[in-house]
């Protein structure tokens, strides 16, 4: 549950980035989904910790 971010966000970004322009769009779309997934990924990881 917790990778589930970073396994959606990256392709999204990837799909969105090359829709929008090419393949220079999806590195940075890849890079970005990768980053936001990470980042929700922390704060999922932080919100089960102070949950207990």
């Amino acid at each position: 549950m917790g990778c589930l971010p970073i396994l959606l966000l990256f392709p999204l970004g990837f799909g969105v980035g090359y829709l929008l322009d090419g393949q220079a769009g999806a590195l940075w779309g890849a890079g970005s989904g990768l980053l936001l997934g990470l980042l929700l990924l922390a704060l999922f990881v932080k919100a089960m910790r102070a949950r207990r």
